[in-house]
């Protein structure tokens, strides 16, 4: 089964750009957790790479691992980054969501 997990270009330059910044980590891990004000939310974290049963996106040179837990909640979406006057942030973009929160953390399905 394919994930369809698509990463934007202007994420997989970002992940580059700060992947340089952190010596022995090679990729973003998004994952999904419980809480949020919507009941999940999404947490990024630098990793060193790819865990044991991890599904890996790839895209010009840009990695993101997503746990096996995580994955059937974030199948379909596409992984953004956002740079504006309002903030940089990493965002997602998620088909499974039913509803979020305003500041697009949390989410619920």
């Amino acid at each position: 089964m394919s994930a369809n997990i698509t990463l934007t270009e202007a994420a997989a330059k970002r992940i580059r750009e700060i992947l340089e910044d952190e010596p022995g980590k090679g990729a973003l891990r998004v994952a999904v957790q419980g809480g949020g004000c919507s009941g999940f939310q999404y947490d990024f974290e630098i990793a060193e790479g790819p865990g044991e049963g991890d599904e890996v996106i790839e895209r010009d040179g840009a990695v993101v691992v997503i746990d096996a837990a995580s994955l059937p909640f974030l199948l379909g979406a596409t992984v953004d980054f956002e740079d504006s006057l309002a903030g940089s942030h990493f965002k997602v973009d998620n088909p499974n969501a039913t509803s979020s929160c305003g500041c697009g953390v949390s989410f619920s399905i």
